[in-house]
């Protein structure tokens, strides 16, 4: 079955075009213009990926994913027509999945689109066992499902992954560099250099219990992360 999209998108020549390539890329489309429309779209089914402008006429994509990531991890790629840091680093935060700036190239488009989805449909790439555990903190890779003293922690897709990796490799030292080749093999040159710290610093807030005093996720100065669960 093709994987089902959402576009929220406001700009009709736009929208009619990505639509209509996404079609002709053998994805399923279902195509709206508004947040109203996107939250009523998400509560009456699932998707597989929601590419989502900033600007739209009833508010904005950046307040649309933070209330879509209170209640689901379905991984999104915004449309910006900023490219500024600012711009990028808050989407991130808010639990985006990747960030493509308008106008932008068409096979950047579609292959950004497909490895969001390969990252989505692989469940970890950690070899082991199902279940990672490391103090009061449990991952259920099968499940993609985080647990905190049995309470469950909402993470992104990329902060799935993420977590996953480090937990794997407790106490070695992942570079950045080795971090991006594992979660974002392909797309490093699409990537943006604040990239991986600011997945670090989100996932921290969520798993850490003093985020800016962190016991888990350790940075190695120079050197990369540690997990030292």
């Amino acid at each position: 079955m093709a994987p089902h999209l959402l576009l929220v998108e406001d700009d009709e020549a736009l929208h009619r075009g990505i639509e209509f390539t996404l079609r002709q890329e053998g994805y399923a489309v279902s195509g709206v213009r508004s947040v109203a429309d996107a939250r009523t779209a998400v509560l009456r089914q699932p998707f597989e990926l929601i590419i989502l402008d900033v600007q739209l006429p009833d508010g904005s994509g950046f307040d649309f994913c933070a209330w879509l990531r209170g209640r689901m991890d379905t991984p999104v790629i915004f449309l910006t027509a900023s490219d500024t840091e600012i711009d990028v680093v808050r989407g991130l935060d808010l639990g985006g999945d990747d960030y493509i700036t308008k106008p932008f190239r068409l096979r950047e488009f579609l292959s950004r689109i497909q490895a969001v989805l390969r990252r989505r449909s692989a469940k970890t790439q950690s070899p082991g066992d199902a279940v990672l555990q490391s103090g009061d903190l449990t991952v259920y890779l099968d499940e993609m499902r985080v647990e905190k003293q049995g309470q469950p922690v909402p993470l992104s897709m990329t902060e799935f992954r993420l977590l996953a990796l480090l937990m794997s490799h407790p106490r070695a030292v992942l570079s950045k560099e080795q971090i991006v080749q594992r979660l974002w093999q392909g797309e490093s040159d699409f990537l943006d250099d604040n990239t991986v710290a600011v997945n670090i610093r989100r996932l921290r807030e969520k798993i850490e219990d003093t985020p800016h005093d962190p016991q888990r996720i350790v940075t190695v100065r120079g050197a990369g992360y540690r997990w030292n669960g």
